[in-house]
């Protein structure tokens, strides 16, 4: 594999994902933890709501047919308010205050207006006559009791969350979330408020990545730093396999240089290298087997390729683990350029852009002038990912692009 010919993206992705199977196994957790979690199970109404009829406005409860004179009047007999419906039926010639939300007295058939209303002494009349069923929301409207509201696999945004409470339900069954250890390697990394040496930098990567896995529904456990050193690798490697994780994702070391022991280090405890270059800008460096069940990917120590790499592999890799159809699909949209752009070489570029809505409702996409791959500023200042083919002509601005948005 030492001399293997870098793959095209699709076909690393396709390699990544070609023994990402759903995992098994569901847990149940409560509302407030569930967003981000895929549904296990389908979510179907425990109650039909609104429960009764309900008004859609302020006004009065009433009887359209009350009015079918123009100068008629029906009396005040009590009102309606969420949570404290009227007691009773309203008879011929009655009407009840009402306001948004409440149940509408049995007898009534219309709203009116409060501001269609006039109210003298308890006596009602209506500048504008009601209309029967007009402004009234009536029982079921929203859903009725049994139905299913969310399907097994979708993945729970936060207007699913505001559903599954209004359907009744306090926690859902959701697919077990990937677990996934991250372990940062390289003598220079120290974590964050330590003191460090002018030859020392402090490890960022673990933290977008952590961010990643959380974001594509995985639960991170960040195992902290190995040295360039294959014993202590080897006794990450291992604490990693002994928290039963799924995935093991490692930053930096992925090169070939005399300090990249990570693929050593992966051999070394058993994994299958299936590839460990792709030609793209940034992130060629990076390595994929598996240690049996777990998948192994490891991720270039540079902050941009990191980065990068983990949006187009770790992050499909979890939602297929998580049995999302969609894991493998298609990032991109359309975009046009905001700069002209020379022709690109052999890789494919993802430069980091800065995006601005153009007249078409579209966005123009402008790369940032330093493309290094060491920089977090380009990735922080930018809103998407410019895609450059392999072998692209020169492009002009104005000329059509493709874009991922980070």
């Amino acid at each position: 594999m030492s001399d293997q010919k870098p793959l095209q993206v699709e076909e690393a992705l396709a390699r990544v994902l070609a023994h990402a199977r759903p995992l098994g196994g569901t847990e149940l957790v409560a509302l407030p933890q569930a967003l981000g979690r895929t549904l296990a199970a389908d979510v179907a109404a425990r109650r039909t709501h609104p429960p009764q009829d309900v008004s859609a406005m302020d006004g009065y409860a009433v009887r359209a047919a009350d009015f079918a004179a123009g100068s008629a009047r029906v009396r005040l007999v009590g009102e309606s308010a969420a949570g404290h419906g009227f007691p009773r039926a309203l008879a011929a010639g009655e009407c009840a205050r009402i306001f948004t939300g409440a149940p509408v007295p049995q007898g009534a058939d219309a709203i009116l207006l409060q501001e269609d209303a006039i109210n003298q002494n308890g006596l009602v009349a209506a500048t504008e006559p009601p209309v029967v069923g007009r402004h009234i929301r009536t029982r079921g409207l929203d859903f009725a009791e049994g139905r299913v509201g969310i399907a097994s696999g979708t993945r729970l945004k936060p207007a699913h969350l505001a559903f599954a409470a209004a359907m009744d339900h306090p926690a859902l069954c959701v697919a077990r979330a990937p677990r996934v250890a991250i372990i940062a390697s390289g003598d220079e990394l120290v974590a964050p408020g330590q003191a460090t040496t002018p030859t020392q930098i402090v490890s960022s990567n673990n933290f977008a990545v952590a961010a990643i896995v959380m974001e594509a529904g995985g639960v991170p456990f960040d195992l902290g730093i190995c040295r360039d050193d294959l014993d202590d690798l080897a006794l990450g490697l291992e604490r990693a396999r002994s928290n039963g994780v799924d995935v093991i994702v490692t930053i930096g070391g992925a090169s070939v240089g005399d300090h990249d022991l990570l693929r050593p280090a992966l051999a070394a405890q058993g994994m299958a290298l299936d590839f460990w270059r792709i030609a793209m800008r940034p992130g060629k460096p990076l390595i994929f087997g598996r240690l049996g069940d777990v998948f192994a990917l490891g991720l270039p120590g540079n902050p941009a390729a990191s980065f990068v790499c983990a949006l187009l592999f770790l992050k499909p890799l979890i939602r297929a683990l998580l049995g999302d159809p969609e894991a493998g699909g298609d990032p991109t949209e359309a975009g046009r350029l905001g700069v002209d752009l020379p022709a690109n070489k052999a890789r494919r570029d993802y430069m980091r852009a800065r995006l601005a809505p153009d007249a078409q409702g579209g966005f123009v996409a402008t790369p940032q002038p330093l493309q290094d791959s060491s920089m977090l500023t380009e990735i922080v200042w930018s809103q998407a990912l410019l895609l450059r083919e392999i072998g692209a002509p020169p492009a002009k601005a104005g000329d059509p692009c493709r874009i991922i948005r980070i």
